[in-house]
């Protein structure tokens, strides 16, 4: 038996993941709590489902979630995306849900509601996302895993993209991971070893709409159940190092049908000044601790104010060089933090974005 109370023991645990479930279905329901985290816990089905509206609502304590108080703290769950279930296999299933009160408004943590609005709203401008998020790797002690301990391995160069021991650390849970995400349905578009030792980012996306938050948070939530395995924690924190090290984005990638049509440039530079009316309430929700990371140094623009450029790594947002010369396409916008909320950073973006802009807010 082994000793450690973190690391999974898989050998023993697959002998009962091969029982039979009797027709059973076990459904695993995910949701965002009041910490910007993710929980979940498991309904037994009486057999397969193939949507979401075939499932129904549950309910679980607010209170011990950050989302409710204890004299009233029922929470109910309220199913809006179904993904196959990569540990348990099968026609088990893993199921993304809102948040919603027992008088039939949504938590006030439940930021897909509002998001979801945007979306509908301006539908016609088919809009696309795709979010690279950044990561970091923690030993359990809190320092980043395999570096020295209470020291620092060699300075930031070799680690970006990098191959080879003492470049890269825990490759096994990125391709689990990978994996994982490819077996559930999540368009997750690439990875890669970041600039700092222990930083990796994924990609979600092309994905239209609302899609993409669905599929960024339930990424993110097999990385945690992933990285339980082998006794690693993940933070999403923006700034995990302080000093001389690179922090942890969320560059958001946005294009419109306008923006792909041929002199869509016209409409990406429209966006721009939009987005610069708008800055400070971007930044607003683009993630916590984010001032720690955007100081305009480490591939970050100032958090004080708002520029573009192409093929630019220190501005707001970055034009692809290829988008430039084609005249269509997309923009990066490279301030959300690591650890901010897609469905607020995507909500917002067709809000500003599909809205007439006014001085500093929307006619």
């Amino acid at each position: 038996m082994a000793e450690s109370t973190i690391i999974s023991n898989t050998e023993n645990l697959l002998k009962y993941m091969k029982l039979d479930q009797k027709g059973a279905v076990l459904a695993e329901y995910v949701w965002i709590d009041g910490c910007n985290g993710v929980r979940s816990k498991t309904k037994t089905l009486k057999g397969p489902v193939k949507s979401y509206k075939e499932l129904p609502e549950w309910n679980f304590d607010g209170s011990s979630c950050g989302q409710a108080p204890g004299d009233n703290s029922d929470v109910y769950l309220r199913p809006v995306a179904l993904y196959a279930d990569p540990f348990r296999g099968g026609d088990n299933i893993l199921v993304m849900c809102e948040c919603w009160d027992h008088d039939g408004t949504p938590n006030k943590f439940n930021f897909r509601h509002d998001c979801a609005r945007q979306m509908a709203a301006h539908a016609d401008q088919q809009p696309w996302f795709g979010l690279e998020q950044e990561y970091t790797l923690l030993g359990l002690e809190g320092w980043p895993y395999g570096w020295p301990k209470g020291g620092y391995p060699a300075p930031q160069g070799p680690y970006y993209c990098g191959v080879g021991t003492t470049k890269v650390y825990c490759r096994d849970i990125v391709e689990a991971h990978y994996k994982a995400c490819l077996y559930a349905g999540i368009n997750i578009s690439g990875v890669n070893a970041e600039v700092m030792p222990a930083q990796w980012e994924f990609q979600v996306g092309p994905c239209e709409g609302i899609e993409l938050g669905d599929q960024l948070w339930m990424a993110r939530f097999l990385l945690y159940r992933i990285a339980e395995e082998f006794g690693v924690r993940i933070t999403f924190a923006p700034k995990p190092i302080p000093g001389d090290w690179n922090g942890a984005g969320l560059h958001t990638n946005v294009s419109t049908a306008e923006m792909r049509k041929e002199g869509g440039m016209k409409a990406i530079e429209a966006a721009m000044k939009k987005l610069e009316k708008r800055h400070v309430e971007h930044i607003a929700v683009y993630g916590e601790g984010n001032a720690e990371r955007m100081t305009g140094l480490h591939e970050t623009a100032s958090m004080e104010k708002f520029n573009w450029g192409v093929a630019d790594r220190g501005a707001s947002i970055r034009i692809p060089r290829q988008c430039a010369a084609e005249g269509k396409g997309y923009f990066e916008d490279r301030r959300p933090a690591s650890n901010a909320c897609p469905y607020q950073i995507t909500g917002m973006m067709m809000e500003t974005v599909s809205s007439h802009v006014h001085g500093r807010g929307l006619e």
